[in-house]
């Protein structure tokens, strides 16, 4: 019913900048909470940033201070602007959405690596 489509990944260099952004479709009205979640090769999923349809955030304490969590309520877009990347920040990078209680949505996935 709602469907996510990352882009922004890519290849940068430590220190540098990148900005992540997700588009939803299809049944928006139920979303709650969007999010990014990032999983490296042999590693589990984990949160990186996430934040409410009020506007509340929380970040993983590895990108605080570094990474900031936005969205448009309006286009259905969530954001994130990762400054300072470390080689640490490389992995798949996916959005993700809260729909009401209930459900959750999952895009396909991002590259995003960071060279040193």
């Amino acid at each position: 019913q709602v469907q996510l489509v990352e882009s922004g990944g890519g290849l940068v260099q430590a220190g540098g900048s990148l900005t992540l952004s997700c588009a939803a479709s299809g049944s928006t009205v139920s979303i709650n909470r969007m999010g990014w979640y990032r999983q490296a090769p042999g590693k589990q999923r984990e949160l990186v940033a996430a934040i409410a349809s009020g506007g509340n955030t929380n970040y993983a304490e590895s990108v605080k201070g570094r990474f900031t969590i936005s969205r448009d309520n309006a286009k259905n877009t969530v954001s994130l602007q990762m400054n300072s990347l470390k080689p640490e920040d490389t992995a798949v990078y996916y959005c993700h959405v809260i729909l009401g209680s209930l459900f959750t949505s999952w895009g396909q996935g991002t590259q995003v690596t960071v060279s040193s």
